[in-house]
């Protein structure tokens, strides 16, 4: 509405109406009473009572002239609140002056604006000449004996100029830097002169105070907290830009609400606030409300208004570096600890996102921080630590992340990432080298590089979650990731798995003194230590190796066989156990075979049944088995992975009903028994893969008619894989989105035998076995606050309950596993049935057991239960040759130099992802014929040379030698 330009726009709009008011009803100390009547505080970050401020200046003498300043050095990156207002309107800002100087009595008016501001600069110079022209500023202001004059001063740009002492020090000419107080500005500014310095924001407020009235603008916002603040809200958000709101307004309305959320499918992870002296607060702070109290309670500052957002693909320990790094240049100086604190800051944040940190660099780095923000005379000292201690405060894990496993888990330390491919694969599989190796058409040295780290390639090539993909540097970049799984699966359906040559493994000595079958030996034949170091006879009977060490695995799913495979390569003998009669646990009892064809899939796990590896089937654990057992039996260390097996249940009545199953107990009934459970209308209650999994089987059934899924959020918080939920679409299954159900209706089996059933009755004393299922009845919600998830909580809406006929129900509302009998066995089990264990070692808490997997984490991905196989497989070796237990992490950056592919001189454009085909949808709505296709050679050769070979920038920049691919 106004064009800043102009000064009639200005007072068309009101504008100078509330300097009318003041000087009509002629009482400056009124004016002062006003503002603080409206609990206005400074917004320039500190927050302090703009009208007490103004009343302490007023107090004061003026024989030599008061002076005001607005403070528009805004130094925060990616903050323009300020330089917002100087541009769009200057005349908001020199009205509160003229209201101010009219309070306090004071002359003399100094805008110090930032020499990068050039448009801000212009638009208030513009404005001066207006309102002296007008009679605005000058002698006899409207004719009256007030008379106030403004100038402008552009400031140099250093950050510590924001501080009021050091922005003094610059108006006066001199060296930008704080001095001690007292005497404070209000006493002793510039030339001595009492100064009252405030914000552009701050400024622009006055007039709406006056004009409007104290109550009003007192009447928005909170207690203490009152009127608007603006914020510059940028980041990983849909909606940025500047946003005015209601002082009290919490984080996540204003990111969500108003920002309109996080850019893709990464969740916000935090805020920051503040600028570059602010804190950062993690999402599940998110409720807070936005005011000065609660922000520095939370380990953070309003500031001048800088919000940035972050998603999980932020390091928080690389944000910390970010500030302290811009801060450390800011520094004036001055103070020792503030000059060499913030240097020694980053020095540490550097090397600990170098892999260069030790846990004790965590606590060096907190103790210096609360140093420096205790010995500091400026603010900018003072909270130069805040952007540490918060992360420190809420983000610690990622900082013994750093330090302790040397991993980033937002991808973001190239020194501790590498290839980010190779670096987000749980079993750290160097994707980008076999794709190299693909793109040149060498396909036995690609299987070679796959099979080194995945001992079953052709599964994970058809059911992983693809986490390189994730994480693909392409994708980052804003185009399609490399089709990474895609290309796996072209080699292993190429490569006969024969050609592989497992490496040669290195001699493993064994430390007599401490491992646990020497001590046990020493102990049963009550033998000398002596017998076992040359000091005397050595019975050539105990000379033991590792053949002598059996270990017990509980659970053939993908952590027990990659662990039994890793520890038979050891040259451990292997016994798997398993309830079922053959191995592959969740492999082969719930993924269906339309998406792992059952010949690939027993075939790759009976390649690992070697002579070092053992199967016994159907030996359930606590009834056939215990832990205690094992070790009777001769094993000198158990490894617990079995699965999480056993669902959750709706806690409604009538869930134990002829047609109501769990999604397990749904899937293992086919995949294992080849037993058809569905019929009729079927109805599946859940969002994850085991829900799409069973709609997708239930379709495929007999007697099936209609197969509805029932998810309580919207599809795009679903957990499945996107490209199975569409696959399930395609394949006709219904999906409807934002309902919970509510209750579970049958009929009465009495009734069913000749009386006339004219309605559905809820279930009050009708026992299981007396009622069939007939229908679900349901509730539509709404979207409400978030919750810890980073999802929007679902609410219901009062009377949209509705019911759905159905014959069958499958509720797959999550897995636990079945681990009641290791509570018995003395396993320490948390409330949902997950083992507790050390998480470096995946010690159970009893000598020799271990564990992991799905019975350690709750349902997790195939891949990720094969790495906690390999963990468990390596920290058992560990534990049985008597080595420390705890192993040194170590970062895998590219070692291998593969030649990049040749680029044509005319490749303008990236070419575009080429996705696998599958079979049309009608033809596989009956059959279990797997759904995807392999690449043909000449896609698998195009999307490998897509890959932008991120393993190049380390295996070119060292001089060390490299070995050659």
């Amino acid at each position: 509405k106004i064009d800043p330009a102009r000064i009639h726009d200005y007072i068309l709009h009101g504008g100078y109406a509330a300097l009318e008011k003041a000087l009509d009803r002629g009482e400056p100390g009124w004016v002062v009473e006003e503002v603080k009547r409206s609990g206005l505080r400074g917004r320039g970050g500190g927050g302090f009572p703009t009208g007490l401020k103004w009343e302490l200046l007023a107090r004061q003498p003026g024989r030599r002239g008061k002076v005001l300043v607005c403070n528009a050095d805004e130094g925060d990156p990616g903050a323009y609140m300020d330089r917002s207002i100087l541009e769009g309107n200057p005349h908001s800002v020199l009205e509160g002056m003229l209201l101010g100087a009219y309070a306090t009595g004071a002359t003399e008016g100094i805008v110090y604006v930032r020499s990068e501001y050039p448009l801000a600069s212009q638009h208030l110079s513009v404005a001066l000449r207006q309102a002296r022209e007008f009679g605005l500023l000058g002698e006899g202001i409207l004719g009256t004996d007030f008379s106030f004059d403004v100038q402008m001063i552009r400031g140099a740009g250093a950050f510590v100029c924001g501080e009021e002492t050091a922005l003094i020090h610059s108006v006066e000419g001199r060296m930008g830097e704080p001095r001690q107080r007292p005497p404070f500005p209000i006493e002793k500014g510039i030339d001595g002169k009492p100064t009252a310095i405030n914000n552009v924001e701050t400024w622009a407020n006055i007039p709406a105070i006056i004009r409007q009235g104290a109550e009003r603008f007192a009447a928005v916002g909170t207690r203490n907290n009152s009127g608007t603040k603006v914020f510059s809200l940028v980041g990983k958000i849909k909606n940025t830009g500047l946003v005015e709101v209601p002082m009290g307004m919490t984080i996540g309305q204003i990111v969500h609400d108003i920002g309109g959320g996080p850019v893709g499918k990464a969740k916000v992870k935090a805020v920051q606030t503040g600028g570059p002296s602010g804190g950062c607060i993690p999402a599940d702070q998110f409720h807070l409300p936005i005011d000065y109290d609660t922000l520095a309670a939370a380990g953070s500052i309003m500031g001048s208004g800088g919000m940035i957002v972050m998603d999980e693909g932020t390091c928080m320990v690389d944000v910390a570096k970010y500030f302290m790094n811009f801060l450390r240049d800011e520094s004036c100086g001055k103070c020792f600890t503030c000059r060499k604190g913030t240097q020694r800051m980053y020095e540490i944040l550097d090397d600990i996102t170098r892999g260069r940190g030790t846990p004790e660099h965590i606590d060096l780095l907190e103790e210096l921080a609360l140093a420096v923000k205790d010995t500091t005379m400026c603010g900018l000292g003072q909270t130069a630590a805040n952007p540490v201690l918060s992360t420190l405060r809420h983000f610690r894990a990622e900082y013994e992340r750093h330090v302790v496993d040397k991993r980033c888990d937002a991808f973001l330390c190239t020194d501790l990432v590498g290839a980010a491919c190779q670096a987000a694969c749980p079993l750290e599989t160097e994707a980008w080298r076999y794709v190299a190796m693909v793109e040149k058409g060498r396909l036995e040295d690609a299987y070679q590089v796959i099979r080194e780290a995945n001992p079953l390639p052709s599964i994970c090539a058809r059911v992983c979650d693809r986490q390189c993909e994730q994480h693909c540097q392409l994708g980052a970049m804003g185009a399609d990731p490399v089709a990474i799984r895609a290309i796996k699966r072209f080699v292993t359906d190429r490569v006969d798995p024969a050609v592989y040559r497992p490496p040669a493994q290195k001699p493993r000595e064994i430390n007599m003194i401490n491992a646990p079958g020497y001590v046990r030996l020493r102990r049963e034949k009550n033998l000398p230590v002596a017998m076992f170091f040359g000091e005397g006879p050595v019975d050539p009977a105990y000379r033991l190796n590792l053949s002598d060490f059996p270990v017990a695995v509980v659970g053939a799913g993908p952590a027990g066989l990659t662990a039994a495979h890793d520890l038979a390569q050891f040259g451990y003998p292997v016994t798997l156990f398993d309830a079922e009669a053959e191995p592959g646990g969740m492999l082969l009892g719930c993924i269906p075979a339309y998406r792992l064809p059952r010949d690939v899939l027993r075939k790759e796990i009976e390649s690992l049944l070697t002579e070092n590896v053992t199967f016994r089937g159907g030996t359930v654990l606590g009834r056939d088995i215990t832990v205690d057992g094992l070790f009777e039996e001769g094993f000198r260390a158990v490894f617990l992975a079995i699965g999480a097996d056993r669902s959750w249940r709706l806690d409604l009545p009538g869930e134990e009903l002829a047609g109501v199953f769990s999604s397990m107990e749904f899937l293992k009934a086919f995949n294992l028994h080849d037993k058809e459970l569905a019929g009729g209308n079927v109805g599946i209650i859940g969002g994850g893969n085991s829900a799409i999994d069973a709609a997708r089987v239930a379709m495929r059934q007999k007697h099936v008619q209609s197969v509805r899924l029932l998810y309580r959020r919207t599809s795009r918080d679903m957990p499945a894989f996107a490209e199975e939920v569409e696959a399930a679409l395609e394949e006709g299954i219904e999906l409807e989105t934002l309902v919970s159900p509510v209750k579970i209706r049958y009929i009465e089996a009495a009734l069913r035998e000749g009386v006339k059933v004219e309605t559905m009755v809820e279930p009050v004393r009708i026992h299981a076995q007396d009622g069939r299922l007939v229908g679900i009845e349901c509730v539509r919600n709404r979207l409400g606050e978030m919750d810890a998830s980073g999802r929007r909580r679902p609410v219901p809406i009062p009377g949209s309950e509705f019911t759905l006929p159905l014959n069958t129900l499958i509720v797959a509302i999550g897995e636990r596993p079945d681990s009641e009998p290791l509570n018995a066995m003395g396993m320490d089990v948390d409330k949902a049935g997950r083992v507790v264990v050390e998480r470096a070692t995946l010690a159970a808490g009893r000598e020799g057991v271990f564990a992991g997997g799905d019975v350690v984490t709750g349902p997790n991905t195939v891949v990720d239960a094969m790495a906690a196989g390999r963990r468990a497989a390596g920290a058992i070796d560990r534990y049985l040759r008597g080595e420390p237990m705890h192993n040194v992490p170590q970062v895998r950056l590219p070692s291998v130099f593969v030649d990049p592919a040749a680029v044509e001189p005319d490749d303008d454009e990236a070419p575009a992802r080429i996705e696998p085909a599958t079979i049309p949808a009608p033809s596989r709505q009956k059959s279990f014929v797997e759904v995807e296709l392999s690449l043909s050679d000449e896609q698998a050769a195009a999307e490998a040379r897509r890959c932008l070979r991120c393993d190049l920038k380390f295996t070119q920049r060292t001089n060390e030698p490299l070995t050659v691919g």
